[in-house]
């Protein structure tokens, strides 16, 4: 039975590839089981995929590079179960054998802080006729199945992991250019000392804001949207994040970040919808960091979210609003991720190389990003931050952790270096419950942003 699936699953790639349709097909034409996808990469050759209309891999060198990070990642794990979302397989991986604790060679798992820092209890009263709905997981309640039948989860002390394989990483130049924020990236570390603000890069464009303060990490709810992505015109990503940046240079230890937010990153995941994402760099983006659990950095201890996967709802125009909360949290040396309310997961501090994360931030920074190089894809909502409640992208609940471990409402700064195309509101400050300080933000992109 196992050479007949091998045998289908070839079959069914050569169809996909000679259709060109692999990379923008939603939903994957079969399920492949955790033990054939390995066997499948053993085998695997530079000649087969670099016929794949979607395949930007430099050459046999650099597929024989992610070739051999596929499985040196995959290296003894032993997965119980694996079952798809959005087009992606996802494998149920013991937390102890995930590459992160592999790789760094970490002795044991961190507890995490006794709960998230809190400066208001979020509740239904809002500056708003109504409320958002605040999602405590990215699937429905009502969603237990794949559409294979596999069970939606993992068992306890087992992670989601999205499963990387080389149809992704091929659609990437070099294994490097996979690993970064975007390819080619250029990096937030060349502006002067204590001012880390995104750059003028011509490729990059922002509506953001930023407070330089010493912090041990910080919070908002994040309004969650899928901003269409156009990449036959070259539009790369969509997205909107926090970072909690310190030090500089591009050199270890430099530039370094801790980041969350949601993205709509085609190339990255295969598919339009926006995805959680986390981020990391100890360089200023030159050498070290990664997106989810790609790389070693994160160390996931918690099974009910998964980095890589869309949501079971978005917010919509004039409808019903969805968000969720996000926080960093800087204890006993290692940067917490808070998501819903529940301790997700870790960077290690020896990620950061003795840096300035290994002691506490320097800078908070909430807002929206987007790359292309000539035309730019929507941020938000794809509305200009005026349009406020229900039409523009907002985050709000926005507070950081001094270096004494107490909340403060963030004194945020708002940019917006490419007016035509994207703006953001200043910070506007709530005495109801749950959303103190917040902002809108977002715009339509185009041309000459």
């Amino acid at each position: 039975m196992r050479t007949a699936t091998r045998r289908m699953f070839f079959v069914a790639l050569f169809i996909a590839v000679s259709h060109g349709a692999l990379y923008a097909q939603e939903t994957p034409s079969q399920f492949v089981p955790f033990g054939d996808f390995i066997w499948n990469t053993e085998a695997a050759r530079f000649e087969d995929y670099s016929v794949r209309a979607e395949s930007r891999a430099k050459d046999a060198s650099a597929f024989e590079e992610m070739r051999q990070h596929i499985l040196a990642l995959y290296q003894g794990v032993e997965v119980s179960h694996s079952f798809v979302l959005d087009s992606n397989h996802f494998d149920c991986v013991p937390i102890e054998q995930q590459p992160s604790v592999r790789t760094l060679g970490l002795k044991g798992i961190a507890l995490p802080p006794p709960g998230p820092a809190l400066l208001s209890q979020p509740q239904e009263d809002s500056p708003t006729p109504e409320g958002p709905v605040n999602l405590t997981s990215q699937l429905a309640a009502e969603s237990q199945f794949d559409e294979f039948g596999n069970s939606l989860g993992c068992e306890e002390d087992t992670i989601p992991m999205f499963r990387i394989t080389l149809e992704q990483l091929t659609r990437f130049p070099t294994l490097r250019q996979f690993f970064q924020k975007i390819p080619d990236e250029l990096g937030r570390g060349t502006e002067p000392a204590q001012t880390i603000f995104p750059p003028a890069i011509q490729s990059h464009k922002y509506s953001y804001t930023s407070q330089s303060v010493n912090n041990l990490g910080g919070n908002s709810s994040l309004n969650v949207w899928s901003p269409a992505v156009n990449t036959s015109l070259g539009e790369v990503f969509s997205l909107s994040q926090q970072w909690y940046a310190g030090g500089s240079g591009t050199k270890l230890p430099g530039e370094q970040t801790a980041e969350v937010g949601w993205q709509n990153y085609p190339a990255l995941y295969g598919g339009q919808n926006s995805r959680l994402f986390i981020y990391w760099t100890a360089d200023g983006y030159t050498k070290t960091g990664c997106y989810n659990l790609t790389c070693a950095g994160f160390v996931q201890t918690n099974k009910s979210w998964a980095f890589g996967a869309g949501f079971s709802n978005y917010s919509s125009l004039g409808g019903t609003q969805y968000e969720f909360a996000a926080q960093y949290e800087f204890f006993q040396g290692n940067w917490w991720l808070f998501l819903g309310g529940t301790a997700v997961g870790y960077f290690p501090g020896s990620v950061y190389h003795g840096g300035q994360l290994t002691h506490y931030a320097q800078l908070i920074e909430f807002g929206t990003e987007s790359v292309g190089p000539t035309a730019w894809p929507p941020e938000g909502s794809g509305q200009w931050s005026s349009m406020g409640w229900s039409h523009a992208a907002y985050q709000r609940n926005l507070f950081y952790i001094n270096t004494s471990g107490s909340g403060v409402w963030d004194s945020l700064t708002a940019w917006q270096p490419s007016p035509k195309c994207y703006s953001i509101s200043r910070p506007f400050y709530s005495s109801s419950s749950g959303w103190g300080i917040y902002f809108y933000e977002g715009g339509p992109g185009g041309g000459g942003c």
